[in-house]
Protein backbone atom coordinates (compact mmCIF):
# COMPACT_ATOMS: atom_id res chain seq x y z
CA UNK A 1 0.00 0.00 0.00
CA UNK A 2 1.28 3.36 -0.77
CA UNK A 3 2.85 4.94 2.70
CA UNK A 4 1.00 8.48 1.74
CA UNK A 5 -2.58 6.74 1.42
CA UNK A 6 -4.35 7.48 4.62
CA UNK A 7 -7.52 4.86 5.06
CA UNK A 8 -8.22 4.84 8.76
CA UNK A 9 -8.63 7.74 11.31
CA UNK A 10 -6.54 6.41 13.92
CA UNK A 11 -4.00 7.68 11.19
CA UNK A 12 -5.78 10.57 9.76
CA UNK A 13 -6.23 12.10 13.36
CA UNK A 14 -2.62 11.54 14.08
CA UNK A 15 -1.41 13.31 10.93
CA UNK A 16 -4.17 16.17 11.92
CA UNK A 17 -2.22 16.87 14.97
CA UNK A 18 0.80 17.10 13.72
CA UNK A 19 -0.39 19.84 12.06
CA UNK A 20 -1.22 21.88 14.75
CA UNK A 21 0.63 25.39 15.10
CA UNK A 22 1.44 25.21 11.53
CA UNK A 23 1.11 28.62 9.66
CA UNK A 24 -0.25 27.01 6.80
CA UNK A 25 -1.60 23.67 4.92
CA UNK A 26 -2.24 23.09 1.47
CA UNK A 27 -5.19 21.22 0.17
CA UNK A 28 -6.81 19.98 -2.66
CA UNK A 29 -9.69 17.46 -3.68
CA UNK A 30 -10.44 14.78 -6.09
CA UNK A 31 -14.28 14.26 -7.10
CA UNK A 32 -16.39 13.02 -9.16
CA UNK A 33 -20.13 14.84 -10.24
CA UNK A 34 -21.12 13.47 -13.61
CA UNK A 35 -23.98 11.27 -11.89
CA UNK A 36 -24.59 12.86 -8.67
CA UNK A 37 -26.33 16.33 -7.43
CA UNK A 38 -23.87 16.50 -5.25
CA UNK A 39 -20.25 16.09 -5.70
CA UNK A 40 -18.78 12.54 -4.86
CA UNK A 41 -15.53 13.28 -2.52
CA UNK A 42 -13.04 10.86 -3.70
CA UNK A 43 -9.74 12.06 -2.33
CA UNK A 44 -8.27 14.79 -0.06
CA UNK A 45 -4.58 15.99 -0.69
CA UNK A 46 -3.31 17.68 2.75
CA UNK A 47 0.28 19.05 3.20
CA UNK A 48 2.25 20.43 5.80
CA UNK A 49 5.50 22.19 5.38
CA UNK A 50 7.35 19.02 4.57
CA UNK A 51 4.94 16.29 4.36
CA UNK A 52 2.07 15.76 2.63
CA UNK A 53 -0.80 12.42 1.97
CA UNK A 54 -3.75 11.04 0.90
CA UNK A 55 -7.00 10.90 2.88
CA UNK A 56 -9.22 8.73 1.35
CA UNK A 57 -12.87 9.51 2.44
CA UNK A 58 -14.33 6.42 0.76
CA UNK A 59 -11.84 3.79 2.79
CA UNK A 60 -14.34 1.88 5.44
CA UNK A 61 -15.01 3.01 8.47
CA UNK A 62 -12.85 6.16 8.54
CA UNK A 63 -13.86 9.27 9.55
CA UNK A 64 -13.14 12.42 8.76
CA UNK A 65 -13.79 14.72 11.46
CA UNK A 66 -10.09 15.08 12.69
CA UNK A 67 -10.15 16.70 8.93
CA UNK A 68 -13.03 19.02 9.68
CA UNK A 69 -11.56 20.34 12.61
CA UNK A 70 -8.46 21.19 11.36
CA UNK A 71 -10.28 22.88 8.33
CA UNK A 72 -11.95 24.85 11.01
CA UNK A 73 -9.12 25.59 12.64
CA UNK A 74 -8.77 29.84 12.88
CA UNK A 75 -4.88 29.84 13.43
CA UNK A 76 -4.30 27.74 10.21
CA UNK A 77 -4.54 29.53 6.60
CA UNK A 78 -5.72 26.92 4.27
CA UNK A 79 -4.19 27.39 1.18
CA UNK A 80 -6.31 25.97 -2.09
CA UNK A 81 -5.96 26.95 -6.01
CA UNK A 82 -8.92 27.49 -7.35
CA UNK A 83 -10.98 26.90 -3.87
CA UNK A 84 -14.70 27.47 -4.55
CA UNK A 85 -15.36 23.96 -5.53
CA UNK A 86 -13.56 22.44 -2.91
CA UNK A 87 -14.97 24.23 -0.09
CA UNK A 88 -18.38 23.54 -1.17
CA UNK A 89 -17.47 19.73 -1.15
CA UNK A 90 -16.07 20.41 2.65
CA UNK A 91 -19.25 22.78 3.86
CA UNK A 92 -21.64 20.56 2.20
CA UNK A 93 -19.97 17.28 3.95
CA UNK A 94 -19.26 18.91 7.18
CA UNK A 95 -21.63 21.92 7.72
CA UNK A 96 -18.53 24.27 8.37
CA UNK A 97 -16.71 26.28 5.58
CA UNK A 98 -12.95 26.29 5.89
CA UNK A 99 -11.62 29.65 7.39
CA UNK A 100 -9.32 31.44 6.82
CA UNK A 101 -8.09 30.43 3.28
CA UNK A 102 -5.75 31.62 0.36
CA UNK A 103 -6.33 31.23 -2.78
CA UNK A 104 -3.58 31.47 -5.10
CA UNK A 105 -5.62 31.34 -8.54
CA UNK A 106 -6.66 34.55 -7.04
CA UNK A 107 -3.66 35.94 -5.66
CA UNK A 108 -2.02 34.92 -8.94
CA UNK A 109 -4.73 37.58 -10.54
CA UNK A 110 -3.85 40.17 -8.18
CA UNK A 111 -0.05 39.41 -9.05
CA UNK A 112 0.03 40.00 -12.32
CA UNK A 113 -0.93 36.45 -13.86
CA UNK A 114 -3.44 36.77 -15.77
CA UNK A 115 -7.39 35.46 -16.10
CA UNK A 116 -7.53 32.35 -14.26
CA UNK A 117 -4.19 30.93 -14.34
CA UNK A 118 -4.21 27.18 -14.09
CA UNK A 119 -2.41 25.75 -11.18
CA UNK A 120 0.08 24.14 -13.80
CA UNK A 121 0.59 26.79 -15.40
CA UNK A 122 1.26 28.65 -11.79
CA UNK A 123 3.57 25.58 -10.77
CA UNK A 124 5.58 25.65 -13.59
CA UNK A 125 6.13 29.27 -13.05
CA UNK A 126 6.82 30.01 -9.72
CA UNK A 127 7.60 26.53 -8.41
CA UNK A 128 9.52 25.20 -11.55
CA UNK A 129 7.97 21.86 -11.11
CA UNK A 130 6.17 20.09 -14.25
CA UNK A 131 2.49 18.59 -13.21
CA UNK A 132 1.63 15.02 -15.05
CA UNK A 133 -1.95 15.66 -16.11
CA UNK A 134 -2.24 12.36 -17.46
CA UNK A 135 -4.13 11.12 -14.21
CA UNK A 136 -6.03 14.13 -14.26
CA UNK A 137 -9.09 12.90 -15.91
CA UNK A 138 -9.39 9.30 -14.34
CA UNK A 139 -11.94 7.56 -12.08
CA UNK A 140 -11.01 8.77 -8.60
CA UNK A 141 -14.28 6.78 -7.59
CA UNK A 142 -12.80 3.27 -7.88
CA UNK A 143 -10.51 1.24 -5.70
CA UNK A 144 -7.79 0.58 -5.37
CA UNK A 145 -5.82 3.54 -6.16
CA UNK A 146 -2.36 3.27 -8.13
CA UNK A 147 0.72 4.87 -7.11
CA UNK A 148 0.68 6.56 -10.35
CA UNK A 149 -2.67 8.80 -9.22
CA UNK A 150 -1.94 9.30 -5.59
CA UNK A 151 1.55 10.73 -7.05
CA UNK A 152 -0.44 13.19 -9.24
CA UNK A 153 -2.69 13.98 -6.55
CA UNK A 154 0.39 14.79 -4.16
CA UNK A 155 1.26 17.15 -6.57
CA UNK A 156 -1.62 19.71 -6.54
CA UNK A 157 -0.71 20.38 -2.63
CA UNK A 158 3.72 19.81 -2.39
CA UNK A 159 3.94 22.48 -4.83
CA UNK A 160 1.25 24.77 -4.29
CA UNK A 161 3.62 25.42 -0.55
CA UNK A 162 5.94 27.09 -2.64
CA UNK A 163 3.44 28.78 -5.05
CA UNK A 164 1.70 30.14 -1.81
CA UNK A 165 4.93 31.54 0.05
CA UNK A 166 6.24 33.44 -3.55
CA UNK A 167 2.99 34.71 -3.74
CA UNK A 168 2.63 35.81 -0.40
CA UNK A 169 5.67 37.36 -0.30
CA UNK A 170 4.57 39.02 -3.33
CA UNK A 171 1.52 40.60 -1.86
CA UNK A 172 3.19 41.50 1.25
CA UNK A 173 5.62 43.51 -0.97
CA UNK A 174 3.06 45.30 -2.80
CA UNK A 175 0.96 46.04 -0.06
CA UNK A 176 -1.64 43.66 -1.99
CA UNK A 177 -2.64 41.04 0.85
CA UNK A 178 -5.80 43.11 1.80
CA UNK A 179 -6.97 42.90 -1.79
CA UNK A 180 -6.80 39.26 -1.63
CA UNK A 181 -8.38 39.28 1.71
CA UNK A 182 -11.07 41.01 0.31
CA UNK A 183 -12.27 38.53 -2.05
CA UNK A 184 -11.43 35.67 0.60
CA UNK A 185 -14.37 37.47 2.34
CA UNK A 186 -16.69 35.94 -0.22
CA UNK A 187 -15.67 32.48 -0.12
CA UNK A 188 -15.48 32.11 2.75
CA UNK A 189 -19.33 33.23 3.44
CA UNK A 190 -21.46 30.16 3.93
CA UNK A 191 -24.35 31.79 1.81
CA UNK A 192 -22.23 31.24 -1.20
CA UNK A 193 -22.68 27.33 -1.10
CA UNK A 194 -26.43 27.80 0.02
CA UNK A 195 -28.07 26.76 -3.03
CA UNK A 196 -32.41 28.64 -2.81
CA UNK A 197 -34.38 26.36 -4.96
CA UNK A 198 -36.34 29.47 -5.07
CA UNK A 199 -33.97 31.69 -6.88
CA UNK A 200 -32.45 29.02 -8.70
CA UNK A 201 -35.25 30.20 -12.07
CA UNK A 202 -33.49 33.45 -12.34
CA UNK A 203 -30.84 31.63 -14.23
CA UNK A 204 -32.76 30.50 -17.18
CA UNK A 205 -33.77 32.32 -20.13
CA UNK A 206 -37.49 32.48 -20.71
CA UNK A 207 -38.79 33.63 -23.93
CA UNK A 208 -42.01 35.87 -23.89
CA UNK A 209 -41.57 36.96 -20.53
CA UNK A 210 -44.35 37.30 -18.59
CA UNK A 211 -44.74 37.41 -14.68
CA UNK A 212 -47.47 34.36 -14.78
CA UNK A 213 -44.84 32.78 -16.72
CA UNK A 214 -41.99 33.90 -14.53
CA UNK A 215 -43.96 32.28 -11.50
CA UNK A 216 -44.58 29.02 -13.69
CA UNK A 217 -41.00 28.47 -14.14
CA UNK A 218 -40.06 29.66 -10.37
CA UNK A 219 -42.60 26.23 -9.19
CA UNK A 220 -41.02 24.06 -11.41
CA UNK A 221 -37.45 24.88 -11.30
CA UNK A 222 -37.70 24.83 -7.60
CA UNK A 223 -39.51 21.13 -7.82
CA UNK A 224 -36.77 19.96 -10.27
CA UNK A 225 -33.70 21.59 -7.65
CA UNK A 226 -35.60 19.54 -4.78
CA UNK A 227 -35.53 16.49 -6.63
CA UNK A 228 -32.48 16.71 -7.81
CA UNK A 229 -31.56 17.42 -3.89
CA UNK A 230 -33.94 14.59 -2.74
CA UNK A 231 -32.56 11.85 -5.28
CA UNK A 232 -28.93 13.00 -5.33
CA UNK A 233 -28.96 13.06 -9.03
CA UNK A 234 -27.97 15.94 -11.72
CA UNK A 235 -30.31 18.30 -12.71
CA UNK A 236 -30.56 17.33 -16.26
CA UNK A 237 -31.45 13.44 -15.19
CA UNK A 238 -34.69 15.36 -13.63
CA UNK A 239 -35.47 17.70 -16.28
CA UNK A 240 -33.25 19.76 -18.73
CA UNK A 241 -33.52 23.13 -18.50
CA UNK A 242 -34.96 23.77 -22.26
CA UNK A 243 -37.91 21.36 -21.05
CA UNK A 244 -38.40 23.44 -17.86
CA UNK A 245 -38.67 26.98 -20.05
CA UNK A 246 -41.07 25.29 -22.74
CA UNK A 247 -43.65 23.65 -19.67
CA UNK A 248 -43.60 27.52 -18.15
CA UNK A 249 -44.22 28.95 -21.87
CA UNK A 250 -47.21 26.92 -22.46
CA UNK A 251 -48.37 26.57 -18.66
CA UNK A 252 -50.53 23.13 -19.50
CA UNK A 253 -52.61 22.27 -16.81
CA UNK A 254 -53.27 18.82 -16.64
CA UNK A 255 -51.73 15.75 -18.00
CA UNK A 256 -53.03 15.82 -21.73
CA UNK A 257 -52.08 19.05 -22.25
CA UNK A 258 -48.52 18.37 -20.54
CA UNK A 259 -48.26 14.73 -23.14
CA UNK A 260 -48.60 17.17 -25.93
CA UNK A 261 -45.66 19.08 -25.32
CA UNK A 262 -42.86 18.39 -26.98
CA UNK A 263 -39.36 16.92 -25.82
CA UNK A 264 -40.89 14.91 -22.67
CA UNK A 265 -40.43 10.90 -22.49
CA UNK A 266 -42.95 8.62 -23.04
CA UNK A 267 -44.92 8.34 -20.18
CA UNK A 268 -43.50 11.25 -18.19
CA UNK A 269 -46.85 13.06 -17.54
CA UNK A 270 -48.82 10.19 -16.34
CA UNK A 271 -46.03 9.27 -14.02
CA UNK A 272 -44.80 10.98 -10.26
CA UNK A 273 -42.62 13.81 -12.13
CA UNK A 274 -45.97 14.83 -14.13
CA UNK A 275 -48.38 15.04 -11.07
CA UNK A 276 -45.38 16.78 -8.83
CA UNK A 277 -44.82 19.62 -12.13
CA UNK A 278 -49.14 20.01 -12.91
CA UNK A 279 -48.71 20.55 -8.86
CA UNK A 280 -46.43 23.11 -8.86
CA UNK A 281 -48.15 24.94 -12.24
CA UNK A 282 -51.17 24.98 -10.38
CA UNK A 283 -49.52 26.67 -7.46
CA UNK A 284 -48.18 29.76 -9.95
CA UNK A 285 -51.74 30.06 -11.12
CA UNK A 286 -53.20 30.67 -8.07
CA UNK A 287 -50.67 33.16 -6.82
CA UNK A 288 -52.47 36.92 -7.02
CA UNK A 289 -50.40 38.86 -9.44
CA UNK A 290 -48.52 41.54 -7.30
CA UNK A 291 -46.96 37.82 -6.07
CA UNK A 292 -45.66 36.85 -9.28
CA UNK A 293 -41.84 37.73 -9.61
CA UNK A 294 -40.40 40.00 -11.67
CA UNK A 295 -38.24 40.29 -14.10
CA UNK A 296 -34.91 41.55 -14.50
CA UNK A 297 -35.54 44.96 -15.57
CA UNK A 298 -33.53 45.53 -18.43
CA UNK A 299 -30.69 47.85 -19.09
CA UNK A 300 -31.36 50.42 -21.84
CA UNK A 301 -27.80 52.48 -22.53
CA UNK A 302 -28.56 56.41 -22.58
CA UNK A 303 -27.31 57.67 -25.99
CA UNK A 304 -23.54 58.25 -25.90
CA UNK A 305 -23.09 55.71 -23.16
CA UNK A 306 -21.85 53.59 -25.93
CA UNK A 307 -18.51 55.55 -26.37
CA UNK A 308 -18.28 56.01 -22.56
CA UNK A 309 -18.38 52.34 -22.09
CA UNK A 310 -15.86 51.96 -25.28
CA UNK A 311 -13.28 54.40 -23.23
CA UNK A 312 -13.95 52.76 -19.61
CA UNK A 313 -12.84 49.31 -21.37
CA UNK A 314 -9.51 51.03 -22.53
CA UNK A 315 -9.12 52.88 -19.43
CA UNK A 316 -9.37 49.53 -17.52
CA UNK A 317 -7.07 47.71 -19.91
CA UNK A 318 -4.75 50.60 -19.47
CA UNK A 319 -5.03 51.04 -15.52
CA UNK A 320 -4.77 46.72 -14.76
CA UNK A 321 -2.13 46.46 -16.86
CA UNK A 322 0.00 49.36 -15.35
CA UNK A 323 -1.13 47.75 -12.14
CA UNK A 324 0.03 44.01 -13.53
CA UNK A 325 -3.97 42.94 -12.04
CA UNK A 326 -6.21 40.76 -14.53
CA UNK A 327 -8.85 43.22 -15.93
CA UNK A 328 -11.40 41.05 -14.75
CA UNK A 329 -10.84 40.96 -11.01
CA UNK A 330 -11.46 45.05 -11.22
CA UNK A 331 -14.44 45.02 -13.28
CA UNK A 332 -16.43 42.85 -14.88
CA UNK A 333 -18.43 43.83 -18.25
CA UNK A 334 -21.63 44.20 -16.32
CA UNK A 335 -19.96 46.75 -14.01
CA UNK A 336 -18.46 49.08 -16.81
CA UNK A 337 -22.07 48.91 -18.56
CA UNK A 338 -23.69 50.17 -15.42
CA UNK A 339 -20.87 52.92 -15.30
CA UNK A 340 -21.46 54.22 -18.19
CA UNK A 341 -24.79 53.78 -17.99
CA UNK A 342 -26.01 54.95 -14.10
CA UNK A 343 -24.92 58.24 -11.89
CA UNK A 344 -23.92 55.73 -8.58
CA UNK A 345 -24.06 52.37 -9.52
CA UNK A 346 -23.96 49.65 -6.25
CA UNK A 347 -20.90 47.90 -7.93
CA UNK A 348 -17.70 46.20 -6.54
CA UNK A 349 -15.65 48.44 -8.88
CA UNK A 350 -16.36 51.30 -6.93
CA UNK A 351 -15.29 49.74 -3.86
CA UNK A 352 -12.01 49.02 -2.04
CA UNK A 353 -9.20 48.75 -3.39
CA UNK A 354 -10.69 48.92 -6.92
CA UNK A 355 -11.79 52.14 -6.75
CA UNK A 356 -8.48 53.26 -5.27
CA UNK A 357 -6.56 51.91 -8.54
CA UNK A 358 -9.83 52.67 -11.06
CA UNK A 359 -13.62 52.69 -9.94
CA UNK A 360 -12.10 56.49 -8.61
CA UNK A 361 -10.29 57.40 -12.59
CA UNK A 362 -13.42 56.01 -13.96
CA UNK A 363 -15.69 58.68 -12.40
CA UNK A 364 -13.18 61.60 -13.58
CA UNK A 365 -13.18 60.39 -17.11
CA UNK A 366 -16.75 59.76 -17.11
CA UNK A 367 -17.39 63.31 -15.50
CA UNK A 368 -15.01 64.96 -18.35
CA UNK A 369 -12.65 65.66 -15.95
CA UNK A 370 -9.91 63.67 -17.16
CA UNK A 371 -8.97 62.17 -20.44
CA UNK A 372 -7.21 59.69 -22.36
CA UNK A 373 -4.39 60.33 -24.61
CA UNK A 374 -1.66 58.28 -26.46
CA UNK A 375 1.77 59.23 -25.58
CA UNK A 376 5.44 57.26 -26.59
CA UNK A 377 2.95 54.29 -28.00
CA UNK A 378 1.23 54.14 -24.84
CA UNK A 379 -2.31 54.90 -23.45
CA UNK A 380 -2.23 57.28 -20.58
CA UNK A 381 -4.38 60.04 -18.80
CA UNK A 382 -4.45 64.13 -18.63
CA UNK A 383 -6.66 66.82 -16.44
CA UNK A 384 -8.55 68.85 -18.43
Amino acid sequence: MNQHLISTTDALATFCASLRGAPYVTIDTEFMRERTYYSKLCLVQLGGADQAVAIDPLADGIDLTPLYDLLADTSIIKVFHAARQDIEIFAQASGRVPTPIFDTQVAAMVCGFGDSISYENLASSLAGAVVDKSSRFTDWSQRPLSDKQITYALGDVTHLRIVYEKLAAKLEATGRAEWVQEEMAVLTDPATYRVEPYEVWKRLKLRADKPRRRAVLREIAAWREMEAQRANLPRARIMKDEQLVDIATHAPTTTEELTKLRGLPSGFAEGRHGTAILEAINRAMALPAKDCPEGEARRIMPNGSGAILELLKVLLRQISDEHGVAAKLVATSDDLERLASEDTPEIKTLQGWRRQIFGETALALKNGDIALIVKKNKVTTINV
